[in-house]
């Protein structure tokens, strides 16, 4: 193990729990101080800690954890009742995100390849920010919640679809076949979780009944998370998307409570913040010209005001009050590691220009620091949850 691998994991854990302690007590979601954390640790401010791949292993972690957590505390009744409104919900930001993004792109790139890349790159949503900021203000369960975690599996099921379809015509064109193949491969892991999740939903139940509480409950449900969260990457799904999926086979199990308890533990105290500041140890503004600034400033108008407005509108549509629909239009506004994820299958296929995926972190950067705090005041501070403990 490197040495600087301990200093930095010390200086995160401290400046994370110290600066969340600042911005709680200027009322403002401590998710945010943690964020501030990174980005003042890392090259953009004093250059304390270099992002490395080990910390961004961990930081991986987190972001499982993170979503095993929200699909436990998923209210599953209500999330088989908003399938249709979480589909028309993320449709809508996805279509709204890529066509702005793509008139960015067009109105200083051209029309190009490129210029279409750019929304992908921006349509795709990230709620693992998202999930802390709701977990904080105990709004998990609501239904703008609930709507939240439902459009973000199909955002994510779309985001992959149409990354296939044009990573295909860049390669000399897409078939019915291949975009076929990758609808199969997307509905046979669904398929496979849902009947993995099933048994493992009553397993935990009869053994539970049987035996009553057991440490070992919760090793063997993180070793579920982290297989069918491998399993997803492998049918082309995001690793998160496994991960709450199987939160969602304990959602209503017996044992819940207990793994919710062990999970928070080792989630909030560890892994959790050095996600978070990961995210702030990847800002870096060294190169910027006014020209990268200016398409910064339009791509982070579009991706603020497509999924608030894209989202905004289906959920309005599909019956939500229109606080609920400014919700979760809010909820789906946080760009993150899908962004990340689609730019770099970009740069490897040739559809992105590398000197652009500054502008790329700075969208990310401001999105994530902002959303958690639109959220809490969509919200409203007279609903929020009882005072988060240090």
């Amino acid at each position: 193990m490197e040495i600087e691998l301990l200093l930095g994991i010390g200086l995160v854990l401290f400046s994370t729990k110290a600066l969340s302690l600042l911005t709680r007590r200027l009322h403002l979601p401590q998710v945010v101080g943690a964020l501030m954390a990174g980005v003042l640790l890392g090259p953009a401010v004093f250059n304390f800690i270099e992002p490395t791949e080990a910390i961004g292993q961990l930081a991986e972690i987190g972001v499982l954890l993170l979503l095993f957590s929200a699909g436990m505390e998923t209210d599953f009744t209500k999330l088989k009742k908003s399938i249709g409104s979480s589909t028309l919900i993320a449709s809508f930001g996805v279509i709204l995100s890529v066509v702005g993004g793509f008139g960015v792109a067009v109105l200083l790139l051209g029309f190009s390849m490129e210029a279409f890349f750019i929304g992908v790159i921006i349509a795709s949503a990230s709620t693992s920010i998202t999930v802390e900021a709701l977990h904080e203000i105990g709004k998990m369960k609501s239904p703008a919640g609930t709507a939240i975690m439902g459009a973000s599996v199909v955002d994510d099921i779309l985001g992959i679809v149409i990354l296939a379809v044009v990573i295909g015509m860049s390669m000399g064109g897409v078939s019915v076949s291949s975009i076929g193949i990758t609808l199969l491969r997307i509905l046979a892991f669904f398929i496979f979780a849902v009947l993995c999740g099933y048994c493992i939903n009553k397993a935990f139940n009869y053994m539970y009944g049987k035996m009553g509480r057991r440490q070992w409950f919760s090793i063997f449900a993180l070793a579920f998370c982290f297989l069918m969260a491998y399993l997803a990457e492998q049918f082309g799904l995001a690793s998160i998307t496994g991960a709450y999926i199987a939160g969602i086979a304990f959602c209503n199990t017996r044992c819940v409570e207990q793994l919710e308890t062990d999970t928070s533990v080792l989630s909030t105290t560890f892994f959790t913040p050095l996600f978070l500041a990961n995210i702030g140890l990847h800002a870096s503004f060294t190169g910027l010209t006014m020209w990268h600034i200016l398409f910064s400033a339009g791509l982070l108008l579009v991706a603020i005001f497509g999924k608030i407005f894209g989202c905004g509108l289906a959920a309005r549509l599909s019956g939500f009050k229109n606080r609920e629909s400014l919700q979760i239009g809010v909820g789906l506004m946080a760009r993150g590691d899908i962004t990340f994820i689609v730019a770099s299958k970009g740069i490897v296929h040739g559809l992105f220009n590398e000197e652009l995926f500054s502008s790329i972190i700075i969208v990310v950067l401001v999105t994530v620091l902002i959303a958690p705090i639109l959220l809490s005041v969509a919200f409203g501070k007279g609903e929020t949850a009882a005072e988060v403990k240090a």
